[in-house]
C-alpha cells in the first residue's frame, strides 16, 4: 500500500513581494493617500498610468514601475512623457 504524503513545509522562510498590490498599497507606492490616488487616476491613466487587473482590482507593481522610468526617462532611449499635443506635433513632422 503507498502512503501519499501532503508536502512538509520548509523550515526556511522566504519573504513573498507581491507583485500586485491592492488600491490603498499602489498609492502608498506614489506617496499618496488612497483619496488623492483615487482623485488622481484618470489623469495618471491618460499619462499612461497601468490600469487595475480586471480579475483582482490590483495594480501591478512591475508595470508602475515601468511607467515610471518611461516618464523619468530612466527606460533606455525613451523619453519623458510628453503632452499629447507634443506627441501630435512630432507625429505631423515626420509625414513631411
Amino acid at each position: 500500500m503507498t502512503h501519499t504524503h501532503a508536502p512538509q513545509p520548509s523550515s526556511v522562510r522566504f519573504p513573498v513581494q507581491p507583485r500586485l498590490v491592492p488600491p490603498a498599497k499602489a498609492a502608498r507606492y506614489l506617496h499618496l493617500t488612497l483619496p488623492e490616488f483615487l482623485e488622481l487616476l484618470p489623469a495618471l491613466q491618460l499619462q499612461g498610468f497601468p490600469k487595475a487587473c480586471p480579475i483582482t482590482g490590483n495594480y501591478d507593481m512591475v508595470a508602475i514601475d515601468a511607467w515610471q522610468d518611461k516618464r523619468s526617462g530612466l527606460a533606455g532611449n525613451a523619453q519623458p512623457s510628453q503632452s499629447s499635443a507634443d506627441i501630435v506635433k512630432a507625429r505631423l513632422a515626420t509625414l513631411g
